[in-house]
């Protein structure tokens, strides 16, 4: 079973994205801020990532860095996904150490592909 952390403040997003990916045969968890994701990554083992990064409390960029100066979640793959991307930013979040990018809205089409593309499916 792979199992995916979909880190995202709207609720319309999340329940997508969770919908989506669970339909594609993933266990799924959400987490609705920075902070809940650090909790879970302490509880479980994922082997994807999906992290807004435009969140509450703390923002992507954060939560992103935190996760990759553990030992133990240092090598989970983390996938950006965020609307109102601005020039530059797929670069800074590829640089920052997300191995790709997803913008919203989520492409339905696309994104069972884009997905099991970074699973190395």
């Amino acid at each position: 079973m792979t199992y995916i952390l979909v880190v995202e403040d709207n609720p319309m997003n999340m329940e997508l994205a969770v919908d989506l990916l669970e339909s594609y045969g993933y266990e799924v968890t959400g987490a609705e801020d920075g902070i809940r994701a650090l909790e879970l990554v302490k509880e479980a083992e994922f082997d994807l990532i999906l992290l807004d990064m435009h969140l509450p409390k703390m923002d992507g960029l954060e939560v992103l860095s935190k996760l990759k100066s553990e030992p133990d979640t240092a090598n989970i793959p983390i996938v950006a996904l965020t609307a109102h991307a601005m020039m530059g930013d797929e670069e800074r979040f590829l640089s920052a150490g997300c191995i790709g990018y997803i913008p919203k809205p989520i492409d339905v089409h696309q994104f069972k592909a884009i997905v099991a593309g970074y699973l190395g499916e």
